[in-house]
């Protein structure tokens, strides 16, 4: 089927880093895309805003702001637009924000994400495709991560709204036949991201001469994902929705599939790379040593991530091909131009 005769696309979190380059790819590909964002100030509005201003450029996109835990709103966008795939990207980001703003992450990711699947169910699509995150993973420490593992342990409120997503759409994917499927993003990062991450708070602090927090002493080791990855992986998802497995044993139930059209892939870079070496490559591309303040691990943190993306490569065809050395540098080049940077 033509890609721009399928039906409209749902994105939400357009605003957001990785949506907003998830609907640019969908509309370079001629797909008709509506946006979803409700432009909240947990960081810079502005930058939100320039990110929407390159969907606004595009042929085939329309903006709504509405909240994702505005339940009518909501109602009213599924039954005026009937989507036919919807990529839920939209949350309340940020791990350690959620020690002090708990209510913020049940009221999006867990309130808002209800809305979400209640949409797909009473206007039926052919297949949702949401973000699930890493961090579900927890306290488990064996390597590399694997969809198979399970993830009873997460170690932040962040984690465990995303461990409830992933049980949310199983049940939804079980009761109405809607096919499911949930991507655990591994750390991403590059141009148009989220100033509260690390590489963007490195890169502002280093260029004006002030010490950057590393926690773990720059020991601990990150699958860092570059955003073109992570947007080919959702956009061959979107393109395969899964299928009920009817030999899925239930007598020893996998988590990372079902008898119900529902899957779980892990998305990210199968190389983690230790935190001294990610500052080493930004230093070398910025042209300046950090000055470095050592702390422990942050409560909640935990010391590795490694992806295991094997299911993915197999369901999809994924492989991600952008090492850090060439990321970082992309992301540098863009944060110059963006903030105006004089060399």
């Amino acid at each position: 089927m033509d890609q721009a005769n399928r039906g409209l696309i749902l994105v939400t979190g357009t605003a957001g880093f990785i949506g907003s380059h998830v609907a640019l790819s969908l509309l370079g590909r001629g797909e008709t895309v509506i946006g979803l964002d409700n432009l909240n100030d947990y960081y810079d509005v502005n930058l939100k805003k320039a990110r929407l201003a390159r969907l606004q450029q595009q042929a085939g996109y329309r903006h709504i702001q509405a909240d994702l835990a505005d339940r009518e709103a909501m109602e009213a966008l599924f039954d005026q637009h009937r989507p036919s795939r919807v990529v839920h990207l939209a949350a309340q980001a940020g791990v350690r924000y959620a020690a002090t703003n708990p209510h913020a992450y049940t009221r999006s990711n867990v309130t808002g994400f209800l809305h979400v699947l209640e949409g797909c169910r009473h206007h039926p699509v052919e297949h949702l495709v949401y973000a699930s995150t890493s961090s579900v993973y927890g306290a488990n420490t064996r390597m590399p991560f694997s969809e198979h593992h399970g993830t009873e342990h997460p170690l932040t409120l962040y984690a465990a709204t995303k461990k409830a997503n992933e049980m949310m759409a199983h049940s939804y994917s079980h009761l109405y036949a809607i096919p499911v499927t949930g991507l655990r993003f591994f750390t991403v990062y590059g141009p148009w991201g989220r100033p509260d991450m690390a590489l963007f708070l490195f890169t502002r602090a280093i260029l004006a001469d002030e010490p950057i927090k590393v926690f773990n002493h720059g020991h601990h080791k990150r699958s860092f994902t570059y955003i073109d990855d992570i947007v080919e992986g959702v956009i061959r998802t979107l393109d395969r929705p899964p299928a009920a497995d009817p030999d899925w044993p239930a007598e020893e139930p996998d988590p990372a599939t079902s008898n119900a059209p529902y899957r779980l892939f892990n998305i990210g870079n199968e190389q983690p790379v230790e935190l001294l070496r990610y500052i080493e490559v930004l230093e070398q591309c910025l042209g300046r040593k950090a000055r470095m303040e050592m702390l422990p691990l942050q409560p909640g943190d935990v010391p590795d991530t490694e992806a295991d993306v094997a299911e993915l490569k197999r369901a999809v065809g994924y492989q991600p091909e952008v090492s850090v050395e060439a990321g970082v540098a992309r992301f540098v080049d863009w944060y110059k131009d963006y903030y105006q940077v004089k060399s």
